[in-house]
């Protein structure tokens, strides 16, 4: 292991100018694994940021909660092609919106079901667009509850009667749109195991991997180790407002564990997470997935129509389950076959596996839009050695 003086030296820019209370971050190359952590765990400096510090990791849930999938369709409980209405009859006989632009009361029937690998690929047809404007866009944004406040989420029952009221944007398999498809997979895992989503995950996939401080709750224990979370002031002249306390959103169990967004991690755990795949599905001596599911889940499954129409959050790349996949390389750090993510609470993980190359940023302050931050960019810039 070693802590770089040029890591630290791109955190301690957004520390220094205030963008940031604090980071993590976290460049292996194989074995070699290269970590600094910068600044406090809060603006009025408590405490020093450390290695094993927990953030809100939120969309960087989403990778994880595919991977769970995956693993009950290798157990034969799911198949890719499956209706989901089996599961979640919430979800039966959807309509969608004659065109993209029409009114919500406006709508045709879906020509087919939604299934396992819509969900996988965000292409069921609900979930966010582009152009947020739109009636069906704004009906689903109406929807109670958000992924960075997870104890304000009603249970999912009743958040799946309100989103079977939402029509969909698209036909079933026609555009890529954003993370309503998550919540659908966490929701779908809990019904096909008749178990609580934190429950499985837990064995599935924290355990065999090694994840300890993984999970969807801060016991008591670890809230001297989790950060207070920050969101940019509206009045744009750079200062932070609290948004969550340790002892918040995150001090017990939701009704509705987000599989969108729900996760607190640390970046040694996502470090375990990507090594497996890295691996094929292979960890600590045990078989997680299979390489063929690893596969899948990290090749672009989308056309270049659909990337184009993604553009605002995917700027051009693709998509496999759970997460980008980048296919052009546009940037230094895009490397074809790259896959990862980022989370609106400042996090973003990433592995490539031409060169075994996993990246891993924690930081404590929201975005404010779904572009990637000037930290991040600085960042991957120096994992790719650019």
């Amino acid at each position: 292991m070693n802590d770089t003086s040029a890591l630290r030296t791109t955190l301690r820019r957004y520390v220094d100018d205030g963008t940031v209370p604090g980071a993590v971050a976290l460049v292996a190359r194989g074995d070699d694994v290269e970590v600094a952590a910068v600044g406090h765990v809060d603006a009025d400096g408590t405490a020093p940021m450390a290695r094993d510090i927990l953030f809100r990791i939120a969309s960087l849930t989403k990778p994880v909660v595919a991977a769970a999938v995956l693993a009950l369709v290798e157990d034969g409980l799911l198949r890719l092609d499956d209706p989901v209405d089996a599961w979640l009859p919430e979800l039966a006989d959807p309509v969608v919106v004659r065109t993209p632009s029409a009114a919500v009361d406006d709508v045709v029937p879906a020509a087919r079901p939604i299934t396992v690998e819509d969900l996988l690929v965000f292409r069921a047809g609900w979930g966010f667009p582009s152009d947020f404007s739109l009636p069906a866009a704004q009906a689903l944004s109406a929807l109670p509850g958000h992924p960075l406040r997870p104890a304000e989420v009603p249970e999912p029952g009743t958040w799946l009667a309100a989103l079977a009221k939402v029509p969909l944007l698209h036909q079933p398999g026609e555009a890529w749109l954003y993370n309503t498809c998550s919540d659908l997979q966490g929701v779908l895992i809990a019904r096909v195991t008749g178990r609580p989503l934190p429950e499985f995950l837990a064995e599935r996939l924290f355990e065999p991997l090694g994840m300890v401080d993984t999970a969807f709750e801060v016991p008591a224990a670890k809230r001297d180790r989790f950060t207070t979370f920050y969101r940019p002031a509206p009045s744009g002249d750079g200062t932070l407002e609290v948004s969550d306390t340790p002892d918040g959103q995150w001090g017990s169990l939701p009704v509705f564990p987000s599989g969108a967004g729900g996760l607190v991690s640390t970046a040694d755990d996502l470090l375990a997470f990507a090594r497996m795949l890295l691996a094929g599905g292979t960890a600590n001596g045990r078989t997680v997935l299979s390489p063929a599911s690893v596969r899948a889940m990290t090749t672009d499954h989308l056309t270049a129509a659909q990337r184009e129409a993604a553009r605002l959050f995917l700027e051009g790349q693709g998509w496999g389950y759970g997460g980008q996949v980048d296919v052009d390389r546009t940037e230094p750090w895009n490397v074809p076959g790259r896959y990862g993510w980022v989370g609106g609470s400042g996090t973003s993980a990433h592995l490539v596996p031409a060169t075994g190359t996993t990246a891993v940023l924690l930081t404590q302050v929201a975005m404010t839009g779904p572009a990637s931050t000037p930290l991040m960019r600085a960042f991957w810039r120096h994992a790719a050695g650019a």
